[in-house]
């Protein structure tokens, strides 16, 4: 069994021996909007949904829980929750890891030094993307809360966290763990440790008695107590590295990209961290028991499959999400429009929180349709952005890339995406890769699969697309839509 933490959902899917789906329940959860840049979640409502769907799941499959072997969780990044280890009550709201609250923090961290100041510890840049400079921005702002944390009365956790420590007991003796692909994404962690740093800590002036223990992603860290009483909980990854691993990309040089309310692509960069010069994010893949951790080059997108959902909800040019291929495929280009969706900034690989969404190149003959494809090569562009800095840290001409994600059955933004890379963009036949990805690791962790040569003889292609653009066509395409980044910088200033 694997629970899907998302950024707009929870599902819980379980699979059987050959990896095939045998059910999925889902349960979205509501998006708080406090004021502009500030982006909340209800975390008890994230945790009710938890339950929801696992036993929905269940009873679709008609399945008893003795009957599930191991669960494994995967899980929205970065977002963070904080909570009274006492009555087990969130503090306040989970901060999203769209929220830019900590600009002002993170512009303060960096003048010394700039955004890389910490690079070289944490392999990310300063930025208001990651855990630690929101649980900073908690402590400052509410003295009480600082003591608390002090006391190790207040605890902190991504989702995975929470959710553990909830389904372990809670008050009555929940485990307070994380793995190392969460804990490489607050800021906070060693990456060549894999340990909590006390460099990042004092800088950020939180009290280690606050934090998880680390663990490798896949091992049994304990049993369920509530719902599902007895069944090992074998496996935690972030959402990104759990689709790497469902998209079974084991060796070096091996990349997958996610394509949902952001867009993830990351590189298998093998046992040592390879520190980007070119913008992208250091973070962990996976670690599997006591195995040496896997390294992975990362090109974080903040706004992907959420602009569909924006032209959805705030425009009202579609009624729904699978409305834009259709819209956009009335049209045969462009038309010379452009969207960038710096919504919340731009993440990888300019880490600009100055920027702001633009709509750029509009002419008296641009229509409904030029907009919806503009929208949709937006993300097709951002994905070529962050695959030229992945080559030019890595050294590694990629060949392929598998893609997964809700986004990956729009053929026409498949078709974009292939043509404005030039290389071939792989579906597999299971889509739900990121769910696989915990599940094939609670697996390996009970030994219910053997190797990672079973897992990779269980991948199977669905579609491949091949690049059938003219290069003229691509250049210029892609020089016009770095022009339209520049025009978003520098929008909000201190």
């Amino acid at each position: 069994m694997a629970l899907d933490q998302g950024t707009t959902s929870t599902r819980c899917i379980v699979f059987d021996h050959t990896g095939s789906i045998q059910s999925i329940d889902q349960k979205e959860h509501k998006q708080i909007y406090p004021r502009p840049g500030w982006v909340e979640h209800d975390s008890l409502e994230i945790l009710d949904n938890a339950k929801l769907v696992i036993n929905g799941a269940l009873s679709q499959a008609n399945l008893a829980p003795e009957q599930i072997v191991a669960i494994g969780i995967t899980n929205q990044r970065e977002t963070t929750v904080l909570w009274d280890r006492r009555t087990g009550a969130p503090v306040c709201n989970a901060i999203v890891w769209q929220d830019t609250r900590t600009d002002q923090i993170c512009r303060e961290l960096s003048q010394a030094a700039g955004i890389d100041r910490f690079r070289s510890i944490a392999g990310l840049p300063l930025a208001t993307y990651f855990s630690g400079p929101k649980i900073f921005w908690v402590l400052e702002n509410d003295p009480h809360l600082r003591r608390m944390a002090e006391n190790g009365d207040l605890l902190f956790g991504n989702i995975d966290t929470w959710l553990i420590w909830n389904l372990t007991g809670g008050t009555q003796g929940g485990i307070h763990v994380t793995d190392v692909t969460n804990a490489s994404r607050t800021m906070l962690m060693g990456l060549e440790t894999l340990n909590w740093s006390p460099e990042m800590l004092r800088a950020l002036d939180i009290p280690l008695a606050m934090l998880p223990k680390i663990n490798p992603s896949a091992q049994v860290y304990g049993e369920t107590k509530t719902l599902l009483p007895g069944i090992p909980i074998a496996s935690i990854l972030g959402d990104q590295q759990a689709a790497l691993f469902g998209q079974t990309c084991f060796s070096p040089g091996e990349a997958k990209n996610t394509y949902g309310t952001g867009c993830f692509m990351l590189l298998n960069t093998g046992n040592k961290p390879v520190f980007s010069q070119n913008g992208l994010l250091t973070t962990v893949g996976y670690q599997i028991g006591d195995q040496a951790a896997v390294y992975c080059l990362e090109g974080s997108i903040a706004v992907s499959g959420a602009l569909v959902q924006w032209v959805r909800d705030n425009l009202g040019i579609i009624q729904s999400s699978q409305e834009i291929e259709k819209l956009a495929a009335t049209v045969d280009d462009n038309g010379g429009v452009y969207f960038v969706p710096a919504f919340s900034g731009l993440f990888a690989p300019y880490w600009r929180s100055d920027a702001r969404g633009i709509i750029i190149g509009l002419t008296r003959f641009s229509n409904r349709g030029h907009i919806a494809r503009a929208v949709l090569e937006a993300t097709a562009f951002q994905t070529r952005e962050a695959l030229d800095a992945m080559e030019s840290d890595s050294n590694v001409k990629l060949a392929a890339l598998k893609v997964d994600g809700g986004m990956v059955f729009n053929e026409l933004l498949m078709q974009f995406q292939s043509d404005i890379l030039n290389v071939p963009v792989i579906r597999p036949k299971i889509s739900e890769t990121t769910a696989l990805g915990a599940a094939y690791a609670a697996g390996l962790a009970v030994g219910y699969w053997g190797s990672y040569d079973e897992l990779k003889n269980k991948w199977e292609i669905d579609r491949t697309w091949h690049p059938i653009m003219a290069p003229g066509t691509r250049d210029d395409l892609y020089s016009r839509w770095k022009k339209a980044v520049t025009h978003t910088f520098n929008w909000m200033e201190d």
